[in-house]
């Protein structure tokens, strides 16, 4: 039964490596270049600080959504967040600084609603929809890509493509192996 239990906790702990080490990959590969032009950018929300503005790692998904734009690699941006405990609805805080870059506001589509990944995935689809666009970049964390594309292919999108937001952090340690089991809770919904 020990030896049961040690092979058990070993093919785990290898499982939890190799999948982890693949998003890591997956999410540093970056799959929208110069051959692609997507409809949309979705920009998922992240922390508000407590003065107004974006925190880091939000101002980081939006400086590389900006920079898609930019480089005509989307034709326009869903800021897709809700209301945090800061009070701030992430969604304008995002659109506000995405107009201080020069995006033009009628490229931007606010969805306060995407409390989560999954929200911002079924937001999103019933927006483009109505706008019959097709073809998305997911602009996130690189730890977060991976689940975050699943999340929108299982809602139906075909053409899901990703950019990691251009920032590293220590807490990212945390982030990599919560993103083990939230893959898995978001495969078997």
């Amino acid at each position: 039964m020990k030896k049961l239990l040690i092979v058990s906790l070993s093919l785990f702990v290898l499982w939890f490596i190799i999948h982890t080490i693949a998003i890591v990959i997956d999410g540093l590969n970056d799959d929208i270049n110069d051959n692609v032009v997507a409809d949309v950018g979705v920009v998922l929300g992240n922390k508000v600080e407590l003065n107004g503005v974006p925190s880091k790692r939000l101002e980081a998904r939006l400086d590389r959504a900006a920079e898609l734009y930019e480089h005509a690699s989307i034709r326009s941006i869903i800021v897709s967040g809700g209301v945090g405990k800061e009070g701030f609805d992430e969604a304008e805080v995002m659109s506000t600084y995405l107009i201080s870059m020069g995006i033009p506001e009628e490229n931007i589509i606010k969805d306060s609603n995407g409390y989560n990944t999954h929200l911002t995935a079924v937001n999103s689809k019933l927006i483009m929809d109505e706008l019959e666009l097709e073809s998305v970049v997911v602009i996130t964390q690189y730890h977060h890509i991976t689940r975050t594309k699943l999340a929108f292919k299982k809602i139906g999108f075909k053409e899901v493509y990703s950019a990691h937001a251009r920032i590293f952090e220590l807490r990212d340690i945390y982030a990599i192996a919560r993103e083990f089991l939230a893959y898995y809770k978001y495969l078997l919904k």
